[in-house]
């Protein structure tokens, strides 16, 4: 997951939620209601962003902890798997709307779409180098099965150049992925808290992208010292005859 906004409705002092602004026939203690006024308007208690696609779901029992519960999320859905997806959660959110309500008038911040829309570029270039790192990868781990049973410094510096090429593809991915999420997290937490929207990085794709990089610059460096010590190998042989 590369990161994930909640809507939260459990607010009903000073207008800080944005369901406080809602005319209807909605009374009494909005705390005791969360799940039934989201749905009243088609929105989810959460959205988890990931790199093709996003998911949305509830929190059950209610949004709310407790003494006796603690909430959990219930994912409902996800969308269709989408190449260059970008996930832009003003749009998510019209879209759900019920006909004849409008973001404008809950009062949306349009710097979280200006936020969006600044990354937009960044993710499908971030997608691209993924597609490219993988497939590096892919090589490397058929060059590096070649390299140990063959042998030899054209094996070992064949697998370098696959490891290099896979780290720098990874590596710049997972730091324009880092980048675009803290931005857009940040943009979301600065521009929605005053209408109870929060978002937060989600460490594990995180942890999986850098761990990837940090994989195929340790195969790159064990393949340089396999090569340098096989050279030396040959050169000690050569001095014997």
């Amino acid at each position: 997951m590369l990161g994930e906004f909640s809507v939260n409705t459990s607010s009903s002092s000073g207008g800080s939620s944005w369901l406080s602004s809602i005319e209807g026939d909605i009374q009494g203690d909005i705390n005791g209601l969360i799940n039934d006024v989201a749905k009243s308007l088609n929105i989810h208690d959460f959205y988890s962003a990931h790199l093709l696609d996003y998911c949305e779901g509830y929190y059950t029992p209610s949004p709310i902890s407790n003494a006796t519960s603690q909430p959990s999320k219930n994912v409902t859905s996800c969308s269709n798997h989408t190449a260059f997806f970008t996930f832009d959660p003003t749009a998510i959110l019209q879209s759900e709307l019920k006909p004849g309500t409008n973001l404008s008038e809950l009062k949306w911040p349009s710097a979280i779409k200006d936020a969006i829309v600044a990354v937009e570029t960044a993710s499908k270039v971030m997608f691209v180098l993924y597609c490219i790192g993988v497939g590096f990868a892919g090589l490397a781990l058929i060059g590096a099965l070649i390299g140990f049973f063959a042998g030899g410094r054209l094996s070992a510096a064949s697998n370098i150049m696959l490891d290099l090429m896979a780290f720098l593809s990874l590596g710049i991915a997972s730091a324009i992925v880092t980048a675009t999420s803290v931005k857009v997290v940040d943009a979301i937490n600065q521009y929605g808290s005053d209408i109870g929207v929060a978002a937060y990085q989600g460490s594990t794709f995180l942890g999986m992208t850098w761990a990837a990089t940090i994989l195929m610059l340790v195969a790159a460096v064990g393949w340089f010292i396999d090569c340098c010590i096989g050279r030396k190998k040959n050169a000690v042989k050569l001095d014997e005859k």
